[in-house]
Parts: C-alpha cells; sequence; structure tokens
C-alpha cells in the first residue's frame, strides 16, 4: 500500500498531518505528552528486566539481594504511574485512536497485576509466582514496544 505524508499549513499557522493511502485522505493524530510518558514507560519497563537480572544474580538469597528488590519494585511502582498518566492522556487527548486508548489502558492493567504477583513473590515468598511474572513482564514488553509503533500508524479502512 502506497502512502505519502502531506503537510497543509491552515491560516492560524496550525499544520495537520495527513496519510494518502488507496482508502483515501485521513488525518492522524500526534500527542507530544503521550508519545513521552509513553517513552518513560517503556524505558521503566527496560530497566525493570536490568534490575531483575541484578537481583537474580544472588540466586534467591533475599538478604543479599533486598536493595535490588526493592529498587526493583519501585520502578514497577514508577512505571504504572506513568502508564496511568499516558492512559488518562490518551482518554482525554487521543479519543480517536481507540487503539491507544486500549492498548495504554491495558498497559496499565498488566503492570498492576504484574506488580500484585511480584508482591506475592517477595512479601509472601510465593517464588513458585516466578513463572507467571517472568512471562508477564515479557509480554508487558511486547506491548510497551507496540504502542510507540502503533503511533505513528493509522491503518486505513478499506
Amino acid at each position: 500500500m502506497a502512502s505519502a505524508r502531506l503537510d497543509r499549513t491552515f491560516d492560524e499557522g496550525e499544520t495537520m498531518a495527513t496519510t494518502s493511502t488507496r482508502a483515501g485522505i485521513e488525518p492522524t493524530t500526534k500527542n507530544v505528552a503521550f508519545d513521552v510518558l509513553i517513552g518513560l514507560t517503556a524505558l521503566a519497563v527496560l530497566l525493570q528486566g536490568l534490575w531483575a537480572g541484578i537481583f537474580l544474580q544472588h540466586d534467591g538469597k533475599r538478604d543479599a539481594a533486598s536493595g535490588w528488590i526493592n529498587v526493583h519494585a519501585r520502578g514497577g511502582d514508577i512505571a504504572i504511574g506513568l502508564a496511568v498518566l499516558a492512559t488518562v492522556v490518551a482518554v482525554i487527548k487521543l479519543r480517536s485512536r481507540k487503539d491507544l486508548m486500549i492498548g495504554a489502558a491495558a498497559l496499565t492493567v498488566l503492570l498492576a497485576l504484574e506488580a500484585y504477583v511480584g508482591g506475592l513473590i517477595r512479601d509472601a515468598s510465593k517464588d513458585a509466582l516466578t513463572v507467571v511474572h517472568v512471562p508477564l513482564g515479557m509480554a508487558i514488553m511486547a506491548l510497551v514496544v507496540w504502542i510507540p509503533l502503533r503511533t505513528r500508524t493509522r491503518w486505513a479502512a478499506s
């Protein structure tokens, strides 16, 4: 599907980007606040994997790894907060982009679920839940990569 980017300048100096496709020309919506919040959330999620790798090297010795476990927990809290803010921005400013609203909301829910499972592992010593916690983290990583890619793409209706 061939596409070309066209920029039109209106009287007030406002620019609206449009994408030309076989299905016609449709406006794309962008929001810098959403992009920044999702980018920071993605960074927080990436760092979660790094911090987990650091404390997992202690092979179950919680006392030796407690500092990094706490960093991992606070990083999760920060990721949740950023995802909540991104979801609010999506609902308020990107109403026409249901895909981004649903993606941001799903990210927030999955991060909250991940934090809950992580809390059970840490506070209730439910180490058996690691088999859920790690793959869920990978799914979150996939979602947090998909959302920024999706902001750049607007599928045309056939």
